[in-house]
């Protein structure tokens, strides 16, 4: 069950003391303008598989992810599900470029949102430059997340795929501070197998080799890395 709770009420100052504050949109604000964001957004928490939206859907709002991980993904025309993406603390989805979503968005784990109304936003950005090229900065970095899945997508081995997988997926991680040695992996095989255009019996396998050649050990709930530079080295191939 989706709720909400009131930001003049019960969460008053929490974009103050948002801990992913510097990794979002949200950096480029100072208190005056933070007030304001907090005053016309809504924090909205998911359980695990609940939607954030669906493509198609006409798109009423965005949503600044504050907590977990929610799963990026489209379906075929053919029924299949492509996973374009895993969005991560301090990413911006939902900014659609017509009035309806273009890909769907679920979470994996519990995730909290920061949601605005589109036409909320809307107005916020129109009066704030500064808040645009935050933005834009977002978006490119969009393009170049798409652009390097393009590319796993290719002509690459399933070793190479899984090994930039997890080399990509450890640096975003250690974005937002998660630089254990322990690689997290919220999302199923499923999902992993989706995204790189793979089966899940390809993935499964592929990582029970890395595991048998010692680059890694499979671990609950992901797997940690021995050997990280020739991850980097296959990844890079």
């Amino acid at each position: 069950m989706i709720r909400t709770i009131s930001p003049n009420r019960a969460s008053f100052g929490r974009c103050s003391a948002c801990t992913v504050r510097s990794l979002s949109i949200c950096n480029a604000l100072d208190q005056a303008d933070l007030a304001e964001f907090e005053r016309i957004s809504r924090h909205i928490h998911f359980a695990p598989n609940e939607a954030l939206f669906t493509a198609g859907q006409i798109a009423r709002s965005v949503h600044s992810l504050t907590a977990g991980v929610a799963r990026l993904y489209k379906l075929l025309p053919d029924g299949r599900r492509q996973v374009i993406g895993f969005a991560l603390p301090g990413d911006f989805l939902g900014v659609a470029p017509s009035d309806r979503y273009s890909f769907s968005a679920d979470a994996i784990d519990s995730v909290t949102v920061c949601r605005l109304s589109r036409e909320a936003f809307t107005h916020f950005i129109e009066q704030r430059s500064h808040f645009l090229m935050r933005i834009n900065e977002f978006a490119a970095r969009e393009l170049k997340l798409a652009q390097e899945q393009m590319l796993l997508l290719g002509r690459r081995t399933a070793e190479e795929k899984v090994a930039s997988f997890l080399v990509g997926w450890r640096q975003r991680l250690a974005q937002i501070g998660d630089e254990r040695q322990t690689i997290a992996l919220p999302m199923s095989r499923q999902d992993i197998a989706d995204y790189l255009g793979l089966t899940i019996e390809t993935v499964s396998r592929t990582l029970t080799r890395f595991e048998r050649e010692k680059m890694l050990i499979i671990v609950a709930g992901g797997v940690r890395l021995l050997d990280p530079s020739r991850a980097a080295a296959m990844a890079a191939a």
